[in-house]
């Protein structure tokens, strides 16, 4: 799969039904995902495996991941401009 349809499938996949996640994910495609290391998609990948409510109260900060590779992920994704 060539990378323009790998990102458009990820763009569909990135919409979550909740603005704020579906902003955070975006932000991290438009900037990160292009010069990102396989192993950093790995683990995005994975993130957008997740459940909604799982990801909602994670990025927010109401609980804690129990990966540390997404923790420090979700930590990367939170602190990109807006």
């Amino acid at each position: 799969m060539d990378e323009a349809t790998l990102l458009k499938k990820l763009r569909w996949r990135c919409r979550r039904g909740m603005r704020e996640l579906d902003q955070l994910f975006e932000r991290y495609l438009d900037s990160q995902w292009a010069t990102a290391p396989t192993e950093e998609r790995e683990v995005f990948l994975r993130l957008l495996d997740c459940e909604d409510d799982k990801l909602w109260r994670w990025f927010m900060g109401y609980e804690v991941c129990p990966d540390a590779e997404l923790i420090d992920l979700i930590a990367r994704i939170r602190a990109l401009p807006a």
